[in-house]
């Protein structure tokens, strides 16, 4: 949540399945839940078999042409994508992007991956944003933060310590409330930077995965509190909201002090009974070049 350091678990049987094997066009009179559960899988697949096969032809099947490339080392297309699988795979042969958990909320998939380019090494902590259009990827946006060799709250950055011990979303008719409750405390926590908010939307039991916060509502009110001091002009923008059951993420640009170019990061929220329990981030300074010219937000 606070960006004061730089930048498989299996998903769902069913899913997990449904990737490897390889998905049919989405049908034209899908449901909410089987298109949302089409475009999980997809975005698995993809990012599975570009990044640990480099197979360019998931690529022509599930990615438009004109793809739309927010990550700031890629140009814009298909074909940098097929041509990016193929270098990772020629010179990683070993990577792994392990999946811990995917949510969908409209034409938006968002990821959270421990990608491994090397067998043994922490790797980083990704979070991937797919937007769909007509079936397929039109558009991505990810954060990525190295793993760190040790965390104060004593939490990795992928697992979950909020009861149930589950990656997967909670029921689908909470997503609308969690959401609103996320919204809300971000606005004015994060944007109003009033401390206060914690005591109203955090609960007791919060479980901290930002490896430079200590663990509990204390630990992030602490942590906080010095960083708002320590940049007073700070802004905050989120960009987007994708929510599902009890996960809520929020996508944004921190920015320390006017002129400076900040900051992406996705911030993960887990919220129980209208308060939220368990945080999981991933932060990436904005660097000065692109290869594209998307920004990335």
């Amino acid at each position: 949540m606070t960006p004061t350091t730089p930048a498989r678990r299996t998903v769902i049987a069913a899913l997990a399945s449904t990737a490897l094997l390889g998905v049919a066009a989405v049908p034209a009179a899908a449901t909410p839940s089987s298109r949302s559960g089409y475009q999980k899988a997809v975005a698995v697949r993809v990012l599975k078999g570009v990044f640990e096969e480099g197979d360019t032809e998931v690529v022509d099947r599930f990615v438009r042409p004109d793809y739309i490339q927010h990550n700031p080392l890629a140009p814009d297309g298909a074909e940098p994508l097929k041509n990016l699988g193929v270098a990772i795979n020629q010179q990683f042969p070993d990577a792994v992007y392990d999946v811990k958990r995917v949510i969908s909320e409209g034409d938006l998939v968002l990821v959270h991956s421990n990608v491994v380019m090397q067998p043994g090494t922490r790797g980083m902590a990704v979070f991937d944003i797919f937007r769909f259009q007509g079936g397929r990827i039109a558009e991505h946006w990810d954060v990525g933060q190295n793993v760190p060799e040790s965390s104060v709250n004593g939490n990795d950055m992928f697992s979950t310590e909020s009861r149930p011990r589950t990656e997967r979303p909670g029921p689908s008719r909470l997503t609308a409330y969690n959401k609103k409750v996320v919204t809300e405390a971000v606005d004015r926590l994060l944007v109003g930077k009033d401390l206060s908010a914690l005591d109203r939307y955090w609960g007791p039991e919060y479980h901290q995965h930002n490896p430079t916060m200590a663990d509990g509502v204390e630990g992030v009110k602490a942590g906080l509190g010095a960083y708002f001091e320590r940049f007073p002009q700070l802004s905050v923008t989120p960009k987007r909201v994708i929510a599902e059951g009890d996960l809520v993420a929020v996508h944004s640009h921190y920015v320390s002090a006017p002129g400076e170019r900040g900051t992406a990061v996705v911030d993960l929220f887990r919220v129980r009974n209208g308060r939220i329990v368990e945080h999981w981030d991933a932060l990436q300074d904005v660097p000065e070049t692109s290869a594209n010219d998307n920004t990335m937000f």
